[in-house]
């Protein structure tokens, strides 16, 4: 297994990205290669200890950042260290590259350069939600703000075959993000899609209001990628508003801080719950090879936790997987 980061990728790199490729490289025993400006990550490889034959870097001489137009710079940037993650991914077999930089240029490149599995239309960015029940696969969180029926039919496939193989979820509920749990409920994408996802051989289970969707009562929640950016987004603003409130409220007073002391275990669990360190990153699902996009905020934990699925993805083969059952469908 060839597993890749991009040292220069998301608003702490290189230092986060070195320091978790290293944490990554000791507790999973994997040779973790680093592609980026070669001087500075030898730099911060100096402070660190690890075995010299888990860590390699790759130079790379541009940066592509969030401000450029995705493709162009896909295009033009060719020594940047994203595209050259991108290409080792495309030209050699059981490779994966994880990314915590632009969002749109690891999707264009995803495509351009990697290309799609034959018969997926679109690939979709797969986040996990916390929930009360522990967590629910989100898709499309952003790739795709535009969507027509069949790219939610296939959003729904890749996720339970994702859900099922790597995550443990046996036969996974599948349910569409809606403005209500009829089925005639919504707009012409989302009526539609209820009946090529009725007809769909998956755990549909129907509709879901976003209210509804923290609950846990479903395992992947299929949307088109505006609708799916702005629940993710919403849920991260709502867990960071509780926990400020709850932080101010317990200050306001001694008595407050006192009852703060007995809840700590309570609020320490909580927060480890939302922390999006914890779960690692999102899987470009539908992409001829393995791609993990880490959360742009990355620390050094996240890095490391991205690598920890970047492995299982591809000890799972998710890819070959949904190769398969794309071919079984059409059959």
């Amino acid at each position: 297994m060839n597993i890749y980061v991009d040292g220069m990728g998301g608003d702490h790199a290189p230092d986060a990205v070195v320091k978790g490729c290293v944490d990554a490289s000791k507790e999973f025993q994997k040779k973790i290669t680093i592609i980026g400006d070669e001087a500075k990550i030898h730099e911060l490889l100096k402070k660190e200890e690890y075995r010299k034959d888990l860590i390699e870097v790759i130079p790379s001489s541009e940066i592509i950042t969030n401000n450029e137009d995705p493709a162009l710079a896909i295009r033009r940037k060719k020594q940047s260290s994203l595209v050259i993650g991108l290409r080792r991914v495309k030209e050699e077999e059981d490779s994966v590259l994880v990314s915590a930089g632009s969002t749109g240029a690891l999707l264009a490149g995803g495509t351009l350069l990697v290309g799609r599995i034959k018969g997926i239309q679109r690939p979709a960015l797969t986040v996990m939600l916390p929930t009360k029940k522990g967590f629910a696969l989100l898709l499309d969180s952003g790739a795709n703000v535009d969507c027509k029926p069949v790219y939610l039919q296939q959003f729904a496939i890749m996720a339970s075959i994702y859900a099922e193989d790597l995550l443990g979820i046996k036969n996974p509920k599948v349910a569409l993000a809606n403005i209500g749990i009829e089925e005639k409920k919504g707009n012409e994408l989302t009526k539609e899609s209820y009946q090529l996802l009725k007809e769909t051989n998956i755990n549909f289970v129907g509709n879901v209001e976003a209210r509804d969707i923290l609950q846990g009562d479903v395992d992947i929640i299929v949307c088109d990628g505006f609708a799916g950016n702005m629940i993710l987004k919403a849920t991260e603003g709502v867990g960071q508003f509780l926990m400020d409130a709850l932080k101010e409220t317990i200050m306001s007073s001694t008595r407050a801080k006192i009852g703060g002391l007995l809840l700590k275990p309570a609020l320490k669990e909580f927060k480890k719950k939302m922390d999006y360190t914890e779960v690692g990153g999102a899987p470009l699902l539908g992409i001829k090879g393995g791609i993990i996009k880490a959360h742009g905020s990355s620390n050094a934990k996240a890095i490391t936790s991205a690598i920890k699925q970047a492995i299982k993805y591809q000890e799972e083969k998710i890819t070959m997987k949904i190769s398969n059952k794309v071919v079984e469908i059409k059959e």
